[in-house]
């Protein structure tokens, strides 16, 4: 070959590979369909995560469309806002726990190449649901004054309590947004959620000013207007949900034969969905602990813990788009009995996640000024949340591949693993930790900081050693 062509070769081969990844993002936000157990791992990860990370920006964004809009109330509403989010976290732990059971089910059935099995499990899934939010929904808007009081908040801070209760009395909204978009996930339409979830975000940011600040003919509510905006926005994007559902031009659909009441069906759904509530709950109670830890050192410290934590959360939520596209590809391909290829995917999906957390810790460092300046003009706010933006982040990396780990053992149905994690990881070690650093030693709030470092690489570690064991892969659901 001449020495001239190599370049020209080397080139052409760049530019096909450009123009391949090109056509790859494109097919992912256009949602075209792909079989998940044949295609090449990279594409497939690449169709199923981009649309999944864009979901869950949209969902992120839910949280820092709020909290920009309530900082302009003060500080005193936007430590409710922080609060408030730490106890509603308890319900989207008990709806993850069951979209967890119902993206395992559909995936596997859809590997198996059964789509109407996969759509009686849907419908089991929306019913069990919509009976579940019900009851959380009543008690949390006749509780919220005391629950904020439980987990410190003072009076200027109870008093926005109608934030919290109209949250809770939408808990309806929360469940079946998450619950519908778990089952196009694992029917591989990855792209129809992430539609869902811009169609109800716009909605919110729409509302928000308008109800917040009382703009045009909108009555001012203040900061219960945050609330109402959220609500109506999920609630609206639970709607669209609905109808495509039913439309069935998707990869998934409830038809007149899947709407039944199917009682084996229901039974394995909440066998594994039990599980994997639990590990939501031990987690993101563990959370809450935290969080009660941070308020014994003032609202100040709260309010700008709260920034940090949303601004976190908006990085975290695109890789659990990167996780959960590790759940349907193990579902999926344990369907097909390909389970040294789901092993394979999640590996691969474990790097990538890595690689993007790396990245976004880098960022979070560098501009921790002018990102917590954005949320809060308080000079007290403001140095709390820069510096536990810089601690807290630099621990994250550790989530890449805890997150993907956690996925994968729940793709495959043993929501176990991980629950088991998340109670030692997190309230045997993490908080006991927190306090101990923090109070006991007198490190201050940098201590509760430094545990989250910590339990976070511990749970990466033994997950790591959990998951090449392979117990994982002979789960039936």
């Amino acid at each position: 070959m001449p020495p001239d062509t190599q370049p020209e070769q080397s080139s052409c081969t760049r530019s096909a590979a450009d123009a391949s990844f090109r056509h790859a993002v494109l097919a992912a936000l256009r949602g075209s369909r792909a079989d998940y157990t044949r295609v090449p791992l990279p594409r497939a990860i690449l169709l199923l995560a981009l649309p999944m990370m864009l979901e869950l920006v949209m969902e992120s964004t839910f949280g820092l469309v709020d909290i920009y809009f309530v900082g302009k109330l003060g500080s005193e509403a936007v430590a409710t806002v922080g609060l408030t989010g730490s106890v509603i976290i308890l319900v989207f732990a008990v709806a993850m726990g069951l979209c967890m059971g119902t993206t395992a089910m559909v995936s596997r059935r859809i590997g198996e190449g059964d789509p109407a099995a996969a759509g009686v499990a849907a419908w089991q899934a929306i019913v069990v649901g919509v009976a579940v939010s019900i009851p959380i929904g009543i008690f949390g808007y006749f509780s919220a004054p005391k629950m904020l009081r439980l987990m410190g908040g003072s009076e200027p801070i109870v008093a926005g309590y109608g934030y919290t209760a109209v949250l809770f009395a939408g808990s309806a909204t929360i469940f079946l947004l998450f619950l519908n978009n778990a089952i196009f996930r694992g029917a591989g339409d990855a792209a129809v959620a992430m539609r869902v979830l811009w169609f109800a975000n716009i909605v919110n940011m729409i509302l928000d000013p308008l109800l917040i600040f009382g703009i045009g003919p909108f009555p001012e509510l203040g900061l219960t207007g945050a609330a109402v905006a959220t609500t109506i926005g999920r609630g609206l994007g639970v709607g669209y949900q609905l109808r495509i559902l039913f439309r069935a031009r998707e990869r998934i659909a409830i038809t007149r034969e899947t709407l039944h009441w199917a009682p084996d069906v229901t039974r394995r759904l909440l066998r594994v969905s039990a599980t994997a509530m639990m590990q939501f709950l031990v987690g993101t109670a563990a959370w809450l602990g935290v969080t009660r830890i941070v308020a014994l050192f003032g609202d100040t410290t709260l309010a700008g813990y709260t920034i940090t934590l949303r601004l976190i959360h908006f990085a975290i939520l695109p890789s659990w788009g990167i996780s959960n596209a590790a759940a349907t590809l193990v579902g999926q391909n344990l369907g097909a009995k390909k389970p040294d290829r789901a092993e394979k995917a999640v590996y691969i999906t474990g790097f990538v996640n890595f690689a993007l957390l790396a990245v976004i810790a880098v960022v979070f460092w560098a501009f921790a000024g002018p990102l917590t300046g954005a949320f809060t003009s308080e000079p007290g706010v403001f140095d709390v949340g820069v510096k536990s933006l810089k601690i807290i982040s630099g621990g994250y990396v550790f989530f890449g591949f805890a997150m993907v780990f956690s996925q994968a053992f729940n793709g495959s149905g043993d929501t176990d693993t991980p629950t088991l994690l998340n109670f030692f990881c997190y309230w045997c070690w993490q908080l006991p930790l927190a306090y101990y650093l923090s109070k006991t030693l007198g490190i201050g709030v940098e201590g509760v900081y430094y545990a989250v470092i910590v339990s976070g690489a511990t749970w990466a570690l033994v997950g790591w050693l959990l998951f090449r064991r392979g117990k994982w892969k002979t789960r039936v659901i």
